[in-house]
This record gives structure tokens, C-alpha cells and sequence, in this order.
């Protein structure tokens, strides 16, 4: 088993930044891709950021150029900066891990507020 422990959401003014992590622990061999998804009232959960084992990422188009994503391999951490925040960032913030020949496994989620 594979747990993720997720960190730094809050409650935050339009423009203003955030720093989300999420560290893997437990039975981890290998892992493959590393993501944030969000989820925001009566929406979908969407993709936001991933970033690959060989450190290639892909966004969202409505957070490029606002948000990285970033990852610590030696920490099995992943992060997302977050900067000029809007309202329509908030969400409930879900980190992804996935195992390389294994399961994919979610974290409890961490809320982001974006108002003013």
C-alpha cells in the first residue's frame, strides 16, 4: 500500500499564490507519473498538472504560465506553485501518484479558496 499525504491548501486572495505538496510513503517501487487534479463544486475532476518520470510536464490550458508542477524523487514528493490565483481555482486540490507496473492511488484532497 501506498499512502499520500497532501499539504498547503487554504484560503487565499485573487492573485495571490500557493504552494500544494504531496508526499508518497509505503510500499513504493517505482513511481511512474505524478499529477494534480482538482475537483470544484457541481464539476468534474479534471487534470491540472502532470509531470513524468523523466520530469516531462503537461497543464491544463487555463493554468499555463500560473501554475508548475515539480517533484522530488529522493522525497517521493510532488508540488504545485500556484501563483495568480483566480476564483475559478477553487477547488478541492487531489494529488495522483502512479506506480510503475502497479496501482494508482489518490490522495484525501486539500481545499484551495480563491476569493476576496
Amino acid at each position: 500500500q501506498v499512502q499520500l499525504v497532501e499539504s498547503g491548501g487554504g484560503f487565499v486572495q485573487p492573485g495571490g499564490s500557493l504552494r500544494l505538496s504531496c508526499a508518497a510513503s509505503g510500499s513504493i517501487s517505482q513511481i511512474n507519473t505524478m499529477a494534480w487534479y482538482r475537483q470544484a463544486p457541481g464539476k468534474e475532476r479534471e487534470l491540472v498538472a502532470i509531470v513524468s518520470s523523466v520530469f516531462r510536464t503537461n497543464y491544463l490550458d487555463s493554468v499555463k504560465g500560473r501554475f508548475t508542477i515539480s517533484r522530488d524523487n529522493a522525497k517521493n514528493t510532488v508540488y504545485l506553485q500556484m501563483n495568480s490565483l483566480k476564483p475559478e481555482d477553487t477547488a478541492i486540490y487531489y494529488c495522483n501518484v502512479d506506480i510503475l507496473g502497479g496501482a494508482t492511488y489518490w490522495g484525501k484532497g486539500t481545499l484551495v479558496t480563491v476569493s476576496s
